[in-house]
């Protein structure tokens, strides 16, 4: 990016040597309200309606997506959107901007979500106004855009009167061109990544719900089991060995236990080995996490894992194959996974080194999809990374002093 930086350089020693003119948003643009879509009458086909949910950062997600027929209110009219409109949510995660395309209409503006409009394109381009907005501005140094309490909102009017750097087109166009050329390679990693996330759903399922291997109880693979209870009076608010309840299992912990206690139950009770399967059994069920070795305590009953012979079942086998069991739950408000149920639940267990064969694809696809250090999400990361450094420096002017 150093020819191009040093090209945009170039054009603001030669247009704007003493600094750039900052603007209020509302005489470059036109910002509008959007309408109350009465969600009783979304309907299967009419008008796409964009809601606060729909502004994803930085593109329009297709999840969920609601219509309303054109023609039940007139006024409808009013607040319908054209391709390259900005869009803005005034609730919630204030500031999250979206530009539209083709491909999202027609589509009308919701209540909450504020649509930016540029009224001249020789003045301003509405990309070098969304990558600006793209910042998230409004959380920076402590700017007050938002008000309320409880959810955070912000009004078009303060938006309006907000000041923005308006370099001369010339300058906005370099900008652009290199910011796009992120975003464009964000995309296309997002697409690989999305693409390479269902090829390894499609092989998860292929490989561990569609063998013919015989099928045997969890009970017949090895004794469920769990850590001693560890009683309220017993746990520090710091300390040296974490200990995880259900709320914090696959988190942080925020109580422990003292190394005298762990010492003495993990000698007389059960524990678990480097690599065996942890299982939550109440609130969010199934929940798996392998235990890394570490010095840590985990919660009776509502943490177990099964005491498995790694030389018939391995432990990562039972790691992927647990993703796909329908666990039997009891229970009202907080469902339950009993030890009798876990016992009975059937699973399909193929010779070892089919195991082996199939924890080594699954390994491999998890990595690439899931692995923040490795594969795709770290491409991704990185590409993120760029942008945000780039974009942050060349948004960044020097204000005109007249």
């Amino acid at each position: 990016m150093t020819t191009n930086q040093s090209k945009i350089e170039k054009l603001i020693s030669e247009l704007c040597p003493k600094g750039v003119e900052f603007k209020e948003l509302g005489e470059i643009a036109q910002i509008l309200n959007g309408y109350s879509f009465k969600s009783t009458k979304y309907s299967a086909s009419g008008i796409r309606v964009i809601r606060i949910s729909d502004v994803q950062k930085g593109k329009i997600s297709d999840d969920n997506l609601k219509f309303y027929p054109l023609q039940t209110e007139s006024k409808i009219k009013n607040y319908l959107l054209r391709e390259n409109d900005l869009v803005m949510s005034l609730t919630g995660n204030v500031g999250r901007v979206a530009m539209l395309s083709k491909k999202d209409l027609p589509a009308g503006l919701n209540q909450r979500v504020a649509c930016i409009r540029v009224k001249d394109p020789n003045v301003i381009s509405t990309r070098f106004l969304f990558h600006f907005f793209d910042q998230d501005i409004f959380e920076k140094d402590g700017m007050n855009a938002a008000t309320g309490a409880g959810q955070k909102n912000m009004s078009t009017t303060w938006l309006s009167r907000y000041k923005i750097p308006l370099p001369p087109l010339a300058i906005q166009e370099e900008i652009v061109k290199i910011l796009n050329s992120f975003t464009e390679l964000e995309t296309e990693l997002e697409t690989e990544l999305e693409t390479r996330k269902k090829q390894y759903e499609h092989y998860y399922n292929k490989l561990l719900t569609t063998n013919d291997s015989a099928h045997i109880t969890l009970n017949e693979v090895g004794k469920v089991s769990m850590c001693k209870r560890i009683f309220k009076n017993e746990t520090l608010t710091s300390g040296d060995i974490p200990f995880y309840k259900i709320g914090t299992f696959g988190k942080e912990p925020n109580a422990f236990i003292s190394q005298k206690i762990y010492d003495e139950y993990r000698k007389k009770f059960s524990f678990p080995k480097k690599g065996d399967v942890l299982l939550s059994a109440s609130g969010t069920i199934g929940r798996r996490v392998i235990y890394n070795g570490e010095p840590a305590y985990f919660q009776d009953s509502n943490i177990i894992w099964i005491d498995n012979d790694e030389s018939k079942v391995l432990n990562k086998f039972l790691y992927y194959l647990y993703a796909t069991v329908e666990w039997k739950t009891e229970g009202g408000t907080i469902q339950r996974l009993y030890n009798d149920n876990i016992k009975k639940i059937k699973i399909p267990i193929p010779p070892l080194a089919e195991q082996e064969r199939i924890v080594s694809i699954l390994d491999k696809f998890d990595a690439l999809v899931n692995d923040i250090s490795i594969g795709l999400p770290a491409e991704l990361l990185a590409r993120r990374q760029q942008y945000e450094y780039y974009r942050d420096n060349l948004l960044t002017f020097n204000e005109y002093a007249k």
